[in-house]
């Protein structure tokens, strides 16, 4: 069985990761720091960006593939997708050393939580529907 849509939404979210990953990479070769952020706020601020997604977007790429396997419609998984994609590219800039809250933050945050849930949501209702 083709997963198409969770696919393009990999791809997508792949290329965010990468993004995100060579910036770290190239903090570190400006620096000469190979592990840890010694005392940079810009490695740090870019590991924390990078580590964010790491630590997201895999667990709710898992449940939309699954939501996908147990026969969602299209529409339903693209704004799945849509969703945690934006707020992945949004979340990194709300991210700031001197400042808790911004809007990019909290939609970014907001939005993958929602997208998660959703999916959590969607995968009982499928398992308890039949």
């Amino acid at each position: 069985m083709l997963v198409l849509v969770t696919s393009l939404y990999a791809a997508l979210l792949g290329a965010i990761y990468f993004v995100l990953f060579a910036m770290v990479g190239r903090l570190r070769g400006q620096t000469g720091i190979s592990l840890g952020i010694g005392e940079n706020d810009a490695l740090m601020l870019a590991n924390r960006r990078h580590m964010n997604f790491v630590e997201n977007a895999p667990l709710a790429l898992l449940l939309i593939l699954m939501v996908e396997l147990n026969g969602a419609t299209t529409a339903y998984l693209h704004a799945l997708g849509a969703v945690l994609t934006i707020s992945r590219i949004v979340h990194p800039f709300g991210l700031r050393i001197d400042k808790m809250n911004t809007a990019a933050r909290v939609i970014g945050a907001g939005g993958t939580a929602l997208a998660i849930l959703a999916c959590i949501v969607t995968l009982l209702w499928q398992f308890f529907r039949g």
